[in-house]
């Protein structure tokens, strides 16, 4: 049986899938109520599940009339060329789980092949890039070749 954090990722899933535009909103409360459990819990899975990283926008409101956007972002080879950009700019860089799962995204958007994705997660796992702007520095190098027009 899965677990309730699974269980809440695969119905905003869904709801992702059935939209038009592949952006939700909902109310924290109104899905803790459903999921009978802690808004605490809608929080952790929206930071771990549904991540930048991961291909998801999130803005979020507290309080009376709060609310949840999720949006499922659309990367194509222009948006990632965008990305790597960005992560040049980043003075901290990112992590390598951040990394891994900027990875696993483009792989399951089809922008980099399977092979590609593994042997990038090969590199981002490697003892040396324990530090985040080493690990930002290497995933713009792979990236760059990723892009090259051959």
């Amino acid at each position: 049986m899965s677990n309730l954090a699974d269980l809440i990722e695969s119905y905003i899933n869904r709801l992702l899938d059935a939209s038009p535009n592949a952006t939700l909103v909902l109310q924290r409360k109104e899905l803790a109520e459903r999921f009978q459990c802690v808004p605490s819990q809608i929080n952790y899975v929206l930071s771990t599940r549904f991540t930048t990283e991961r291909g998801y926008l999130i803005e979020s409101r507290r309080g009376g009339g709060g609310f949840l956007r999720i949006k499922r972002l659309d990367l194509d080879r222009d948006k990632v060329a965008k990305v790597l950009s960005a992560l040049r700019k980043l003075k901290q860089g990112i992590t390598r789980y951040e990394a891994l799962d900027f990875v696993t995204n483009l792989a399951e958007s089809k922008l980099i092949t399977r092979r590609e994705s593994s042997l990038m997660k090969a590199v981002l796992l490697q003892d040396p890039f324990q530090h985040e702007q080493a690990c930002t520095e290497v995933l713009s190098c792979m990236l760059e070749v990723i892009l090259q027009e051959t």
